[in-house]
């Protein structure tokens, strides 16, 4: 396995907090490190908490943006390679891993590549396949991810205005403003790259290779992934894992539920310390 050395520095990655146990923030889709802002805070009074921006986000520095290959991160594998590689520049001893969304898949990946990495995973709105097949509800049939898709293709600006409001609960519009800003600083040819990696991945096979303790963490009502994704994990990975669920609409907890999801971040954090 080929893993870029230094490649933490194009990520900014940053280190916040001094405590006993490493943590590292891994954000979805998208975004950017600035949605763990509300968080971050407390959990820095408990941890050492790295937070970073995946290469694909529009907080990228422009003299990185050609690190970006839309070859190269057409699956999650090269993401996992990345992770695997800031953990090492970052001199991180066991953290616990938070993925939010495609993150969290990205995370279990990198676990099998290397499995002592992570102390526990915890899986934020997760999920390792979005489209239905079979009897397995991903919450998607593969034409509306077409849709998706060419929606993002077609009208790239009107698409980051209006997704936001349909996956973060709506009684939050600075946090739907936020996501939006985000969505919109990415490049549009990388939005719509990254869109079909995440979109189109069935990593099923990959839960049980998982041999970290997972802790899974689902909203009440999140339309990109479907309840019953959260026991279909739960049942298929292989070490231990345990359901949190989280009051809040959406599939961003960390906008609109902060607190919430602390108080279970905080909780499994002492757990793995």
């Amino acid at each position: 396995m080929m893993v870029e050395k230094g490649i933490s520095t194009a990520m900014n990655a940053r280190i916040v907090g001094s405590g006993s146990q490493d943590m590292v923030l891994a954000h979805g889709y998208g975004a950017d490190q600035s949605l763990w802002d509300k968080i971050l805070p407390d959990l820095a009074e408990h941890f050492r908490v790295v937070v970073f921006d995946w290469i694909f986000s529009g907080a990228v520095k422009e003299e990185h943006q050609h690190l970006f290959d839309p070859q190269k991160y057409s699956s999650y594998d090269a993401f996992a390679d990345d992770l695997i590689c800031l953990v090492e520049d970052m001199n991180l001893n066991s953290p616990v891993f938070v993925g939010h969304s495609m993150s969290g898949m990205i995370g279990c990946i990198a676990s099998v590549k290397r499995p002592q990495l992570f102390q526990r995973i915890v899986l934020v709105g997760a999920s390792p396949r979005y489209i239905n097949t079979g009897d397995y509800e991903g919450g998607f049939d593969e034409s509306e991810i077409d849709d998706i898709i060419s929606n993002i293709e077609s009208n790239f600006h009107n698409w980051c205005s209006e997704f936001p409001s349909l996956v973060v609960d709506a009684r939050h519009p600075d946090s739907v403003e936020k996501l939006s800003k985000c969505l919109a600083s990415m490049r549009p040819e990388v939005a719509v790259s990254v869109a079909k990696t995440v979109f189109y991945s069935d990593e099923r096979e990959i839960l049980d290779k998982v041999s970290a303790p997972c802790t899974i963490i689902r909203t009440t009502r999140d339309i990109v992934v479907p309840n019953s994704v959260a026991y279909y994990m739960q049942e298929k990975i292989k070490g231990k894992s345990t359901v949190e669920i989280i009051e809040t609409d959406g599939h961003f907890p960390h906008l609109t539920a902060h607190q919430q999801l602390l108080d279970v971040l905080t909780r499994v954090g002492n757990l793995s310390a």
